[in-house]
C-alpha cells in the first residue's frame, strides 16, 4: 500500500466506505433479476432448466473473471480493474432493460458475472486496502456486509416495482444504471492503490493460488462458504418458481422480499458474530446451512410457505458467516499483494458448486418434479455443510481459533 493510502486509511474511514459502496452497487445488480425471472419465463416461454442456465451463465462469467481479475488487480492496482468491471455492469443493465430473448438475458447475465468477479476480487481487496492493517477485521466485515446488503437490496427494489407495474423491467434497470454510474464516479475518486510487488515485465497469468502457509485457512473458509452460497443460489434461481408453481404464491414482491430478507439475515448475523473467534463464525455458518436444507425439504414436501422462508433466512446466515469467516482468514493470513488473488480463490471455491448444483436441480425439476428434485438438492448440500462442520471442529481447536497469523 502506498504512503498516501496509508495516511488516508489512518485519518478517515471514508475511502474504505467508498470502496464498500462499489461492492453494494454491483451486488444490487447481481440479484435484481430474481423477482423478474417468472415475468421473463411467461413472456418468453422457457423451462426451469433454461432458467437455471441463465442464472449459471452469470456464474460462468464470474468464474472466468476470477481466474484473472485478482492477479491483474494485485499486479497493476485496483482501479484499472474496477473501472472496466463497472462499465460491464452498466452495459448489462442496458441489455436487461431491452431484452426480448433468452440470448439477450444470457449476455446480460454474463456481463453481470464479469462485473461481480471484478468486485469480489479488486473491490473487496480495495476495501481491505483502504482499511489498512489496523482495521483488518473491520474491513473484512464491511466488505462482506456490503456484498450481502447489495445482494438483498437489488431483489427488493425489483420486486417492489414489479408488484406495482405491468412492465417493470425498464424502470428497475434504469434505477440500477443510475446507482452504477454513481459507483463509477466514486471509483474514479478513490485513492490509487499501487501494488507492493514489482510490475516490471509481462504478467504471466496462471491459476489463482495463495501462499502455502495460508492454504489450510482458505480451505476452511471455502468448506463453509461453498455450501452456504450454493443454498442461496438455489433460492435466487428457483425460489420464485417454488413460490408460484409449488406453493401457489405469485407475487414478485414476495419473491423479492424473500431474497432481500435472506441477505439482510446474512448482514445481521455478521454484525452479531463479527467479533467472535473465526472458529465460532464458521461452525455457526455450517450449522445454519444444514438447517436451511432441512427446512427446504420440509417446505417442498409439505407445501409450507413459512418453511421456505425459514430456509431462505438460514441459507443467508450460512452464506454470510461462511463468507465472513473466509474473508477474515484472508485478512489475517494473506499479505496485501496476494489479497485479491486469495479473494478469487475463495469465491471460485464457492461459486463452482453454486453454479453447477442449482442447474442440475433445475433440470431434475423438469424430469422428476419440483418436490423430488429440491429434496435431492437439499440432501446433497446438507451433507456438504455437515462435513464442513466436522472439518472445522477438527482442524480449528478452540484454543487457536483466533488465527492471528502474520
Amino acid at each position: 500500500m502506498n504512503t498516501q493510502t496509508q495516511i488516508l486509511a489512518a485519518e478517515s474511514p471514508a475511502p474504505m466506505l467508498g470502496a464498500a459502496a462499489l461492492v453494494t452497487a454491483v451486488f444490487m445488480l447481481s440479484n435484481s433479476p430474481t423477482p423478474l425471472y417468472e415475468h421473463w419465463r411467461t413472456q418468453m416461454g422457457f423451462s426451469s432448466g433454461t432458467m437455471t442456465v441463465i442464472f449459471a451463465v452469470y456464474i460462468a462469467g464470474l468464474l472466468g473473471t476470477l481466474l484473472v481479475a485478482g492477479q491483474l488487480s494485485d499486479r497493476y492496482g485496483r482501479k484499472p480493474v474496477l473501472l472496466p468491471g463497472l462499465l460491464a455492469a452498466i452495459l448489462a443493465c442496458l441489455l436487461f432493460a431491452s431484452a426480448e430473448s433468452v440470448v439477450a438475458l444470457g449476455v446480460a447475465r454474463l456481463l453481470t458475472g464479469i462485473a461481480v468477479g471484478v468486485i469480489v476480487t479488486a473491490g473487496m481487496a480495495s476495501v481491505a486496502d483502504m482499511g489498512g492493517h489496523a482495521r483488518a477485521r473491520q474491513a473484512a466485515l464491511l466488505a462482506s456486509v456490503a456484498m450481502v446488503f447489495g445482494a438483498g437490496l437489488g431483489p427488493l427494489l425489483a420486486g417492489s416495482l414489479a408488484q406495482s407495474m405491468g412492465q417493470p423491467v425498464g424502470l428497475v434497470f434504469g434505477v440500477e444504471s443510475l446507482v452504477l454510474v454513481g459507483a463509477l464516479i466514486v471509483a474514479l475518486f478513490l485513492p490509487s492503490r499501487h501494488p507492493a510487488q514489482a510490475s516490471h515485465g509481462a504478467l504471466k497469468l496462471r491459476l489463482p493460488s495463495v501462499p502455502s502457509e495460508a492454504r489450510r485457512q482458505l480451505v476452511l473458509g471455502i468448506s463453509v462458504f461453498g455450501p452456504g452460497i450454493t443454498a442461496t443460489s438455489f433460492v435466487l434461481a428457483l425460489g420464485p418458481s417454488l413460490l408460484s408453481r409449488l406453493l401457489d404464491v405469485h407475487s414478485p414482491l414476495i419473491a423479492g422480499s424473500m431474497a432481500c430478507a435472506m441477505f439482510l439475515t446474512a448482514t445481521a448475523v455478521q454484525f452479531a458474530l463479527g467479533r467472535q473467534p473465526v472458529r465460532t463464525i464458521l461452525l455457526v455458518g455450517a450449522a445454519a446451512t444444514a438447517l436451511a436444507m432441512l427446512s427446504l425439504a420440509v417446505a417442498v414436501n409439505g407445501s409450507i410457505v413459512t418453511a421456505l422462508i425459514v430456509a431462505s433466512l438460514l441459507a443467508g446466515a450460512g452464506q454470510g458467516l461462511g463468507q465472513l469467516g473466509g474473508l477474515t482468514l484472508i485478512g489475517l493470513n494473506v499479505h496485501g499483494r496476494r489479497r485479491a488473488e486469495a479473494n478469487a480463490v475463495l469465491n471460485i471455491g464457492g461459486y463452482i458448486p453454486a453454479g453447477l448444483l442449482p442447474v442440475a436441480a433445475g433440470y431434475l425439476i423438469d424430469l422428476l418434479g419440483m418436490s423430488a428434485a429440491a429434496t435431492v438438492f437439499a440432501a446433497g448440500v446438507a451433507a456438504a455443510a455437515i462435513g464442513a462442520l466436522a472439518f472445522v471442529r477438527h482442524a480449528l481447536p478452540a484454543a487457536s481459533s483466533t488465527l492471528r497469523v502474520d
